[in-house]
């Protein structure tokens, strides 16, 4: 099962367990998170495509870490100007592990099966 989600302007691809590195989000090391932006779903050979998002579907993760990517380098050039600018950059990340893709039917599921425990018990 895979989903593509919309965060911080770009889309990824995302799977349970995976690990991804997205443009710096305010959260804190060991939060969780949560994506509702999912664009299209994958379960079982069964996709879900959103107009533009798939309802009822979240994408929750944990933040693992913040930091920055290595350095690059940015140097202006105008020729026969005698202007030369060399600077470097290095942009600011979250490391995010995904936990779950929720889906509705995932969800209907869960509390019918929680509901039977209940009638059990």
């Amino acid at each position: 099962m895979y989903a593509i989600i919309e965060s911080c302007g770009k889309q990824y691809k995302v799977a349970e367990g995976d690990v991804v590195f997205f443009e710096k989000l305010d959260a804190e090391e060991g939060k969780k998170v949560t994506f509702d932006k999912v664009m299209l779903v994958s379960e079982d050979g069964k996709v879900q495509v959103g107009n533009p998002y798939v309802k009822g579907v979240k994408v929750e993760g944990k933040v693992v870490s913040h930091g920055k990517a290595k350095k690059i380098i940015v140097f202006k050039m105008k020729a026969k100007a005698n202007y030369r600018r060399r600077y470097g950059h290095r942009q600011p990340y979250t490391k995010v592990e995904i936990t779950s893709i929720k889906t509705a039917a995932k969800k209907a599921a869960t509390t019918a099966k929680k509901e039977a425990e209940k009638v059990e018990a």
